[in-house]
Formats: structure tokens, C-alpha cells, sequence
């Protein structure tokens, strides 16, 4: 330990870190990942820089600790006195030191989940199997196995720039996860030295590679970007997660009959498709992204058909073979009848062996686009493998039928020959802009041109990979039956008189508080609507509605919006069964409080009866999607509890709950509405609230970090919040340490109702006030109030700034009377460890943000700014959205 790192900063900083209520395994996790960090520090970084570090580190963590102005005054000095470009170098510092402690935080949940081995908890919700229990318990055995197996569970990545990372970041630290693993299963102190010799190399090359990309990712970046996800961890933890449901339901029996679950996860992709305010989301690159797709998808099963095949060596004499298997290898041989002889020399007596090896070719065919050997879609495979499943089943050898080859079968089933349905969305304006330049008759501008390419492009891919590839089309701020209507005329259009139009299912968003009050009565238009009228008869009178968490929430604010799209999915549910449709909810969610985020199944346990009914959908975007899918237990574990809760929220119980706590707390909800919209826009509707905004975040400079493809708003202007995307205005007030997006309004609309012992009934007994709070608190707890009063500092609105300070000790206060509870998060402590243990680090990035910050208000207009300044503010926006995890 170098001289100059004093024994009293040693102190504090072991102190607060021995005080954290951090299980002893994950402890040495983060001290020895903290230990070879610094020694890449002393010995890569530039001299004094490691002493720098532990000094703001220290510094930080006293602030922290005794919350007096006196400490937080000495860190900013701190971090002030730091140079350009040593803050550069102390900023990334930080910022590979939270990769490193969620690397550990992630490891310690792997741990924890293969201890309990998958075995059901307390909670009905905790897997399908206890979930199914208790359905079985209120509906009986044969209601509840059919609706597990009808579940559908669908989830829908998207490119919205919330992940700051570079995926080049991402490898590396996915690398150090894996050595931390093989570090708990080294026996002998010489592996795990030579482990720690691979880490030390790993963390080392983490802190050389640049943090920030150098310029924005293209849409076909970003659709590779989630291709890694697929290759690395969904296409097999998805039927290992079947396989899991299957065990716990057929206990010994399972693998001697045939699998109880039928695959119910159904990827989709807005990456690609997505071209709603961006233009770089062209035909062309709709084309590329179902290629993509594909490829990656037929790669996969052609490996696993040939794993599969090699592996079934079953003799004739004992596993004779069905006449269906002969017939079927006497077409494969004829159409491939050199790799046939081939294959039959070396499988001489193993007819299963040898057909399944053909089937891989078949793939491969499909794949190069074979026409001779190539299947024409997904089902016609299927058909092959069932033919092999029963024959197997006729000859004795079920657990060959039901193992290995019953995983090929569900990947078939569950991926196709596409992987992820790609989805296309496109803003209502612009339908109605390109329809009125096609009944002018005139030139077609360029947008227009593309437009009508666009389902041109679905069409192609529909031929070319099947109608489940492509053909769901989201239309963003319907507001009107015609905005729907319009999507049918612009797609005949594009056929012409003699093509064929695309078959699409046409997906209204509902965004606004306006919008989410009107859809009722919008959908009750545009199912009279002819082209709409027989697409619904078509699938069987299935049909899907999204909303939109974002623009609701930046339209009236967290708490209206919640009530809002609480109230519309009870009225929409209600109009579906009316009129006899399936419906499903696409709940349009981001990973921020103020977009929907929080945990998903305590959200699907709290939604209106029959608004789930067995289905559900959701986007997953930016640092979410790495975060629930990156690897393969956390994944398992997510798909596990989200599709529970999908299966219990049609439990009588739960619903009868829900209407139950909806009707008794009418009044209190009411109250809360108007209240919280009523605080909310005194602040937003404020005369000059837009560029204060602008200026007391880092906004503009969010604009400039190399996020996804996306532009951060649709247009230049920052004297109107309407132009600005949702996402940037939720990501600005995270990075500036206040989270006003998923609280404010909430503590007057609590003070409104008054009744402290009606409230704290309601949070006992209301699931969707209950989900409500618990996510308050843990955005309060994120956030900072002696560092937000600095960014609000920036600006020169004291009574705007006294505003939001005001509503925060408001809700704060109100929260901790509803709980009961002395802290924030008092009753999710490995959530508060997690932000405890995160909190004085991301405080050191915050004091540097903003000393970027000032230094670039205060730089004239005239003047251009300072490079090493931006740089400084993005590697401090990349370090906190490290260190908060759920910001976009």
C-alpha cells in the first residue's frame, strides 16, 4: 500500500465496507475484485492515481456516513481540485469498479439460485410450479394444467439508448464473471492463483478499453448488439427453463412420458423495426435484421440437430424403428443421396441416428438457401422431428424421445426459423402524411417512398421466413379508429393492383393521458372497420393493445399515469370479454421507475381481472435486457418468476383481490389523480420550465453520447417538453441524482388523502398502491438531495428548484409514515445493501458530473465547448447509469 493512501482513509473505507449486511461469500468477491482493480490502478494508471481515487473514495464514504454539509463540502473540494484529465482517469476508475461490484452482486445471485436448485419458495409466485399449485387448488387440476398450457409470455428487446456500455465493455466483463466462477470451483491454491492472474489480465483490459464508443451505433449494430444475448444465453435457457417446470411437475416420472409444459416464451424485436422518429431505420435495414435473425436461428438448430443426432446410437435390434421413420428416410435419402450413403455407412444399424443428422442438413439447407433440400417453414420440420419423437416412443427408448430431441423440438417451436417476431412501429403523423401525398396524386416524397417500402420489405420477409417473422405493426399515438385503418390502406397501396398486400396485425399505442381515456372507445370503432374486422376473424378474434408507460408518465406525471393505464386496461379487459376477443396487453415498460420499471411480476400480480388472463407482453430495452438475460441462471430465473405471475394472476383470489381493493380505494385513488396531475404540471406547465430543465441536467450532453441510433428528440428545440423522447427526459433526471420522473406529485396527493391509517390499509391490501410505493422508495433511496440541490443549483428558477426539493421531502416523508419503516427499502434489504453499497461511489461521480457541468454552463455561447469537459460529462453519465443500474 503506497505511503501516501494514509491509515485514516484505509479506516473508512474498510469500516464502510465491513459495515455493509453483505453475505461473507460475496464480500471476498468484492474485495478481491476491489484489490485487483487497484493494483491495475497503480500499476497501468498515471502516477497518483490510485491515491487520488482512495482519497474522493474516502471522502465519499465519510459524506455518506455522517450526512453533514461539513463532509460533503470536503469530497466536492475533492473533486475540484482534480485536474481535466486526472477527473478522466478517476471517473473510469469508478465507473470499472461498479462493473466489478455488479459482476459480484450478479455471481452471489447465481450462487444463491443453484444452492436453492430451483426449488419453490414461500411465495405462490416464486416459480410456475408453486404458482400452478395453487391455481390447482382453486380451479382443479385439469382447469389449471390448460392454462399453463396455453401461458404466453413475450417479450420484445428494443434499441431505446439506455445501456451505456460498449459491448466491448460488456465482453469483458462477462469474461471476468466467468473467471469468478471457475474462482469458486478451484480447488487448490494454485488454480485459483492462476484464476486471479486471469482476472488481474481481464480487469486490466477492461480499464484500457475506451468506456465511450466513438460514435453511435448503427440499427444493424444494435440488432447484432441482441443477437449475442440470443447466442449466449436465451436459445438455451429457454427450453432448460421448460425442462425445469417439466421436472418440478412430473417429479420422477419426468423424461419417461411426454413434457406437461408446452413452450410458452415467444420472443419479439423492435430492433430493426422500430423506425418511429428514426430515420436511420430504413427498408433496407428491416431486410438486414430479419436476415440476421434468421441466420443466427437456423446456426443454432443445425448444431443442436447434429449434437442430437450423433448422440442417438440406439441399435434397430433395440429400438426398432417405426414404418413412418423408414418412409421418412427413404424421401430423405432420395433427395440427398450421396450425404444419405455417407451417413448410413457410418450409422449401419441406427436409423434414428441417421435421419436426425439428414434433418441437420435439411436446416443447413434452409439456411443457404437450398431449394432442393431446404424446408419451406418450422412446422414441416416439426413434423420430422415427431415422426423420430414417436418412433422412439413406439421402440421403448422414451427418455431418448423426451430428452435432447424434446429440446431440439421446443427451440423449434419456440424460435421457428425467424428466432424473434420482428415488429414494425410508426408514428400515426406520418401515416396520415404519406396517404395525403398518395390522394394528391403527385411525386412521392423520399419519406413516402419509404413508408410504402416498408411493407413491401414485410411482405418479402414473410415469404421468405414465415408470417411469424414479421407482420405485427405498431402504430404509435393512435388517436382515432382511422389511424388504424390507415395502416391497411397504406399496405395496399404499396402492393399495387396486382401484389399482395402483407398480412399484418395492426397494434394500436396508446401513449397520452388523453389517448389511454379514449381506447375503448377507439377499439369499438376499428373492429367494424373491414380490412380490420377480417384479420380479427382470421386469428380467431385475437387481438393486442400496447400502452405506453413513457409519455403517459412525461404527459400527467407517475402517479396519474399509473391510475391512468390501471384504469384503461380494466375497461379495455372488460370491452374484450364483451365482444369475445383474446386480448393481450403489450405493456410498452422501460427499466426506470419513470417508465414503467421495477419489478415485473409484483407488476402483473397488481393488474385489473382479466387484463392478463394468461398472457403477456412487454418491451425490454437498454441495460434491462443484459441486466434479466444476460446470463443463463439470472435468465432462468426471471423467465421463471414473470411466467408464475402469469399464471397466478388468473387466479380467482388475485383477481377477486385486485377489483376488490380497486372498488374500496376508488376514493383514495380519485383523490391521488387529480392531486398529483395538479402538482405535477404546476411544475412543467411553469413559464420557462423546459430550458431550466435543460440546463439544471445534462440533457443536451446526453445527446451527444454515442447511446443507440436513435436521435434523443424528435426535434431541436428545448422550449417545449413535447418534442422531447421520453427516455432522455426519465435518464436526465436520474443522472442529476433526483428521479423526479417516478415520484413527484406523489407525496401532495398522499397528504391529500390524509387518512394515515386509510393509506396504510391501502398499502396492506391495495397490490397496485402497494407496487406504487415500493417503487417510490426505491428511486428515493437512489437519489441524493444534497446532490440534486447542486445540479438545481445550476439553474436560476430558486422557486422551481424549491419546487422539486419541497415534493421530494414530501414524498420521502410520506412513504417512510405508509411503511412503517425507519429507512427507505427497510423491507427489501438486499435492495438496500444493494444501494447502500452502490451510493457514496456513484456520489463521487456525481461531484465530478457536475463539476464538468458548471464548467460548461459557464462557458459563453460564443465559444465553442471544451472536448476534455463533454468527455468528462459523458464518462461520469456512463459511471452512474453503471452504478444506479436501472436508468433508462
Amino acid at each position: 500500500m503506497p505511503e501516501s493512501v494514509n491509515t485514516e482513509t484505509i479506516d473508512i473505507v474498510g469500516r464502510f465496507v465491513a459495515e455493509q449486511e453483505i453475505p461473507e461469500r460475496m464480500r471476498a468477491d468484492v474485495r478481491l475484485l476491489g484489490e485487483l482493480l487497484g493494483r491495475v490502478l497503480r500499476e497501468s494508471g498515471s502516477p497518483g492515481l490510485y491515491e487520488d481515487v482512495e482519497a474522493l473514495r474516502a471522502a465519499t464514504i465519510q459524506a455518506y456516513t455522517d450526512e453533514s454539509d461539513q463532509a460533503f463540502a470536503a469530497a466536492a473540494a475533492i473533486a475540484d481540485g482534480l485536474s481535466v484529465s486526472r477527473s478522466d482517469e478517476v471517473a473510469r476508475a469508478f465507473t470499472a469498479y461498479f462493473h466489478l461490484v455488479n459482476v459480484a452482486e450478479e455471481h452471489q445471485r447465481v450462487r444463491v439460485l443453484r444452492e436453492r436448485d430451483g426449488s419453490a419458495a414461500s411465495n405462490p409466485a416464486a416459480t410456475v410450479g408453486s404458482a400452478l399449485a395453487q391455481l390447482t387448488a382453486e380451479l382443479g387440476e385439469a382447469t389449471a394444467l390448460e392454462r399453463l398450457q396455453s401461458m404466453r409470455f413475450h417479450p420484445v428487446f428494443t434499441a431505446h439508448p439506455t445501456e451505456a456500455r460498449r459491448r466491448a465493455v460488456s465482453a469483458s466483463i462477462r469474461r471476468i464473471a466467468e473467471l469468478l466462477d471457475d474462482h469458486d470451483d478451484a480447488a487448490t491454491g494454485a488454480r485459483r492463483r492462476r484464476v486471479e492472474r486471469g482476472m488481474l489480465e481481464e480487469i486490466d483490459t477492461l480499464w484500457r478499453t475506451a468506456p465511450l464508443r466513438s460514435e453511435k451505433p448503427s440499427p444493424v449494430d444494435e440488432v447484432r448488439s441482441v443477437m449475442a444475448v440470443f447466442d449466449e444465453t436465451l436459445y438455451g435457457s429457454i427450453p432448460a427453463v421448460y425442462r425445469r417446470i417439466d421436472e418440478a411437475l412430473q417429479g420422477d416420472g419426468e423424461g419417461d412420458g411426454a413434457p406437461l409444459v408446452r413452450p410458452f416464451v415467444r420472443l419479439g424485436t423492435w430492433v430493426g423495426g422500430d423506425r418511429d422518429g428514426n430515420p436511420f431505420v430504413t427498408a433496407s435495414v428491416t431486410k438486414q435484421a430479419a436476415a440476421i435473425a434468421s441466420e443466427h436461428i437456423l446456426l443454432g438448430l443445425e448444431r443442436t440437430a447434429v449434437r442430437v443426432g450423433r448422440g442417438l446410437t440406439l441399435d434397430a435390434d433395440t429400438t426398432p424403428p417405426s414404418e413412418a421413420v423408414l418412409a421418412l428416410w427413404q424421401r430423405l435419402r432420395s433427395a440427398d443421396e450421396d450425404a444419405a450413403a455417407e451417413i448410413a455407412k457410418r450409422s449401419p444399424n441406427e436409423p434414428h441416428r441417421r435421419i436426425v443428422l439428414l434433418l441437420s442438413r435439411r436446416i443447413a439447407a434452409t439456411r443457404t438457401r437450398d431449394a432442393d433440400l431446404a424446408y419451406r417453414d418450422p412446422d414441416e420440420l416439426l413434423a420430422d422431428l415427431r415422426v423420430v419423437q414417436a418412433s422412439l416412443v413406439a421402440g421403448g427408448a422414451k427418455r431418448q424421445a423426451y430428452g435432447h430431441l424434446q429440446q431440439l423440438i421446443w427451440q423449434v417451436e419456440t424460435f421457428g426459423f425467424h428466432l424473434a417476431e420482428l415488429e414494425v412501429r410508426q408514428h400515426s403523423a406520418v401515416h396520415r402524411k404519406v396517404l395525403a401525398e398518395l390522394d394528391a396524386g403527385g411525386p412521392l416524397s423520399e419519406q413516402a417512398e419509404e413508408v410504402l417500402q416498408v411493407f413491401r420489405t414485410v411482405a418479402q420477409i414473410q415469404q421468405r421466413y414465415g408470417r411469424r417473422a414479421a407482420g405485427r405493426y405498431i402504430v404509435s399515438f393512435t388517436q382515432s379508429a382511422e389511424d388504424l385503418e390507415n395502416v391497411h390502406r397504406l399496405a395496399r397501396a404499396a402492393a399495387g393492383p396486382n401484389g399482395e398486400p402483407p398480412v399484418l396485425d395492426v397494434i394500436p399505442l396508446f401513449e397520452t393521458f388523453t389517448d389511454l381515456q379514449a381506447a375503448p372507445r377507439i377499439l369499438a370503432e376499428i373492429v367494424e372497420h373491414p380490412a380490420f374486422a377480417s384479420r380479427l376473424e382470421a386469428t380467431g378474434r385475437r387481438l393486442e393493445v400496447m400502452l405506453g408507460y413513457s409519455d403517459s408518465s412525461k404527459d400527467v406525471g407517475p402517479v396519474a399515469a399509473t391510475l391512468a393505464l390501471y384504469e384503461a386496461q380494466r375497461q379495455i379487459a372488460e370491452w374484450a370479454r364483451g365482444n369475445g376477443i383474446e386480448l393481450t396487453l403489450f405493456h410498452g415498460r422501460g427499466g426506470a421507475l419513470g417508465r414503467g420499471g421495477g419489478p415485473a411480476n409484483s407488476a402483473i400480480l397488481a393488474q385489473p381481472p382479466h387484463s392478463v388472463d394468461g398472457r403477456f407482453k412487454l418491451t425490454e430495452q437498454g441495460e434491462v435486457i443484459f441486466a434479466r438475460y444476460g446470463g443463463r441462471d439470472i435468465a432462468m430465473r426471471h423467465i421463471d418468476q414473470v411466467a408464475a405471475a402469469v399464471l397466478l394472476a388468473s387466479a380467482p383470489s388475485i383477481e377477486r383481490r385486485n377489483e376488490d381493493a380497486a372498488t374500496r380505494f376508488a376514493d383514495v385513488a380519485r383523490t391521488m389523480d387529480e392531486t398529483s396531475r395538479e402538482r405535477f404540471f404546476a411544475l412543467v406547465k411553469a413559464p420557462g420550465f423546459a430550458p431550466w430543465f435543460a440546463t439544471v441536467t445534462p440533457m443536451e450532453e446526453i445527446g451527444l453520447l454515442a447511446l443507440g441510433s436513435r436521435p434523443a428528440r424528435r426535434g431541436l428545440s428545448v422550449e417545449s417538453l413535447e418534442d422531447l423522447r421520453a427516455i432522455p427526459w426519465v435518464f436526465s433526471w436520474t443522472q442529476a441524482r433526483i428521479n423526479l420522473t417516478g415520484w413527484f406529485g406523489l407525496g401532495s396527493a398522499l397528504e391529500a388523502v390524509g387518512d394515515q391509517a386509510l393509506l396504510q390499509e391501502a398499502y396492506r391490501d391495495w397490490p397496485l398502491f402497494r407496487t406504487m410505493i415500493d417503487n417510490v422508495a426505491m428511486g428515493l433511496a437512489k437519489a441524493d438531495e444534497r446532490i440534486a440541490r447542486h445540479y438545481l443549483a445550476l439553474g436560476d428558477r430558486d422557486d422551481l428548484a424549491q419546487m422539486v426539493l419541497d415534493e421530494m421531502h414530501r414524498t420521502r416523508d410520506q412513504v417512510l409514515r405508509i411503511t412503517g419503516a425507519g429507512q427507505l427499502l427497510a423491507n427489501k434489504p438486499v435492495l438496500q445493501r444493494a444501494v447502500k453499497m452502490r451510493s457514496p461511489y456513484v456520489d463521487a461521480l456525481s461531484l465530478l458530473q457536475l463539476r464538468a457541468l458548471r464548467a460548461l454552463r459557464a462557458t459563453p455561447e460564443e465559444e465553442p465547448a471544451d472536448p476534455e469537459l463533454q468527455r468528462l460529462l459523458l464518462l461520469s453519465v456512463s459511471g452512474v447509469a453503471a452504478g444506479l443500474q436501472n436508468t433508462g
